[in-house]
């Protein structure tokens, strides 16, 4: 089954040359030249990743990431020509999942591509057993989280190190392991990008957020009644 990209970019050059490429690999192509656009699509197609330029006309690309945000955790991947770190940390401070600058390569982007989507149809295998943590329950069968009864939304990268950092519950991880088990060993950004991506998933785990240990100068620790008391951050 065919998926649908949405690609958000005023270049039409850009937005051409993605589109031809991407339908080669058997996706269906929508296409928004405006933040406005896209937001319209959005609200009337299923859409099932999204490329999403930072530099729009009228409304830029983290106003669009963040109306997304409200009701959805469609993988978003950010195209920019801008490369700062601070501007990275910004497009993952408002929910994207992935960072690209232009010029980018195709291929990896293919690559980030289905690595994204695999996580969010659930076709990563996961453990098949339910762990709970206070108020916390993680399921690894279906990638559910639930948080005092209610289940909550993630994206792909939040999930990602919720996930890794239950896997490894009983150790502190440094920045640098999180970035290269989550984000990948190709990555190049900056590590204040895990803090970030901590600092989300603790308001989205409100009350159980706890869990998460900071260790200044050493990483952050999963924390359970084997890892001794929950900080108060």
């Amino acid at each position: 089954m065919k998926r649908n990209l949405l690609i958000v970019e005023d270049d039409g050059q850009i937005r051409k040359m993605l589109s031809l490429y991407f339908e080669n690999r058997n996706y269906n192509i929508l296409e928004a030249e405006t933040g406005a656009d896209a937001i319209a699509i959005f609200r009337t197609e299923e859409v099932n990743i999204v490329f999403l330029d930072l530099m729009l006309p009228e409304m830029d690309g983290l106003k669009v990431c963040e109306i997304v945000r409200e009701t959805s955790d469609v993988p978003i991947i950010m195209l920019t020509a801008k490369s700062q770190e601070e501007d990275k940390l910004r497009g993952f401070s408002y929910g994207a999942d992935e960072y690209v600058t232009k010029p980018f390569s195709l291929k990896v982007l293919e690559a980030r591509t289905e690595a994204l989507l695999k996580r969010a149809e659930g076709k990563v295998s996961r453990r098949s057993q339910i762990e709970t943590f206070d108020g916390l329950v993680i399921n690894h069968e279906n990638g559910e989280v639930i948080v005092d009864g209610q289940q909550i939304r993630l994206t792909a990268k939040e999930h990602d190190l919720l996930f890794y950092l239950v896997k490894n519950k009983q150790l502190i991880l440094s920045k640098s392991q999180i970035l290269d088990h989550v984000w990948g060993y190709d990555y190049e950004g900056d590590p204040r990008t895990v803090d970030t991506t901590i600092k989300r998933l603790r308001e989205k785990m409100k009350g159980q957020k706890g869990l998460i240990r900071t260790l200044r100068g050493r990483g952050y620790q999963f924390m359970t009644e084997e890892t001794g008391t929950r900080n108060k951050l």
